[in-house]
């Protein structure tokens, strides 16, 4: 059973409250068709979790979304009433087009490379989510992104290590954390505002469990940081 967001489990710091999934479909209001994946809707029993995500889960633009690094989406839901007042509309599930709505999740809490048990699953963090036009576009709010950029509460998302069946509900422990790590805020910090932190740059390219399209995005930046481009 899905759960509502009013019925947030009392018992546990960490859980899992939606699995949502979904099929590539028209974004309104593009000039020419613009498909995306990031409607999503909540699943009411166990999916089935591979290296590239989750069973009826899918993306339109393959060279920017999903992928092994970036097989789940997370967001965590306390930071749904900011969106909801910033926004004047209630949002339901899935609502930043994640497929794991949960909660004890937040950007300042977790660190690149952490790992988690979800349901028969195991799953690392590899990098912050960078939301696009195609979020905007969803709510026909502009606005939208440059607000997860500042913040930097963008959800982040998993790598997956070990395949296995998840479902609603399900407990997500984090099993394996390195407090020398860097959290997904300041890890946004430095890709959105420290553009010129070389330090922090390398600070981040120093974590071996950072994805491949961040490592690429800051090897380029810092070349040109460090060689006065």
């Amino acid at each position: 059973m899905t759960l509502t967001p009013d019925q947030q489990p009392a018992e546990q710091d960490t859980a899992v409250l939606a699995i949502n999934v979904g099929q590539p479909q028209p974004l309104p209001g593009q000039k020419r068709e613009v498909l995306s994946g990031i409607v999503k809707h909540p699943v009411s029993g166990p999916v089935f979790l591979s290296f590239t995500g989750m069973t009826g889960d899918a993306q339109a633009d393959l060279e920017n979304h999903g992928g092994p690094d970036k097989a789940v989406c997370v967001y965590d839901y306390s930071r749904y009433s900011v969106l909801e007042q910033l926004m004047n509309r209630k949002l339901d599930w899935g609502a930043c087009g994640e497929n794991l709505t949960v909660k004890g999740c937040p950007e300042d809490q977790v660190r690149i490379g952490d790992v988690y048990e979800l349901g028969k699953a195991l799953v690392q963090v590899s990098q912050p989510r960078q939301p696009c036009f195609k979020l905007a576009a969803r709510y026909d709010f502009k606005e939208l992104p440059v607000y997860f950029q500042e913040s930097g509460y963008t959800g982040f998302y998993f790598r997956v290590m070990q395949e296995g069946e998840v479902e609603p509900a399900s407990a997500l422990r984090r099993i394996r954390t390195n407090p020398a790590s860097m959290t997904v805020l300041e890890a946004n910090r430095i890709m959105h505002q420290g553009r010129k932190d070389a330090a922090g740059m390398r600070a981040l390219l120093a974590i071996p469990e950072l994805s491949d399209s961040w490592r690429q995005t800051l090897l380029k930046r810092l070349d040109k940081l460090e060689s006065g481009q």
